[in-house]
């Protein structure tokens, strides 16, 4: 375990020199030093290799667990690897958490509850957004074209965790707000900015 791995989540690091850093864009780990892992390609990773990634980690809870917390009433996450192709995330999410609607820019990704449960809608112009329950052991994956929103489920009675991948690495995001007149809306975000509804 290194310094940075004892830092609480929301607590800013400083560098050698001073700087202050965000510490969700820490990497905590090189998942490509692990033995047990798939293999991590020098380009970027396919859906179902992301999927086989996430579902492979959610099996080692000792390369994450320190990560995890559920204090203070808001989501915690933590960059867990990134590197040119790919970055890994330690998500905890409260009954009250929600990303709010997003894309994922040009990445693709993959998501596997370890713990607790998730809820993910689909966004719909019309009509009621489709709505899936995923719970400890499932694991989904979808491309960079995917518009969802995420939010702890409201009737689990601890917090959930997950493990999120994407490649190639997230720099940027598409947050989607709906105005009063119905018009759909995309701002883009950092991908170190915290999702919440607009």
């Amino acid at each position: 375990m290194t310094l940075l791995d004892a830092v609480p989540v929301s607590t800013p690091v400083s560098t050698r020199d001073g700087t202050a850093v965000d510490p969700r864009t820490i990497t905590r780990r090189d998942l490509s030093r692990v033995d047990g892992l798939p293999s991590l390609p020098d380009r970027p990773l396919t859906r179902a290799e992301l999927r086989e990634l996430v579902t492979a980690l959610a099996a080692r809870p000792d390369l994450w667990q320190d990560l995890t917390t559920h204090h203070g009433g808001e989501r915690h996450y933590s960059s867990l690897h990134r590197d040119a192709h790919l970055d890994v995330w330690v998500l905890c999410w409260n009954v009250t958490d929600d990303t709010g609607w997003h894309d994922h820019d040009t990445s693709s990704g993959a998501v596997a509850v370890t713990r607790g449960a998730i809820e993910e809608a689909h966004l719909r112009v019309t009509g009621e957004h489709p709505l899936r329950r995923l719970t400890e052991g499932a694991s989904i994956d979808f491309g960079p074209e995917y518009i969802h929103r995420i939010s702890g489920a409201p009737d689990s009675d601890v917090g959930a965790v997950s493990i999120h991948a994407y490649s190639p690495p997230l720099w940027r995001l598409g947050q989607y707000s709906i105005t009063e007149d119905g018009i759909l809306q995309r701002t883009t975000v950092s991908y170190a900015d915290e999702l919440r509804p607009m």
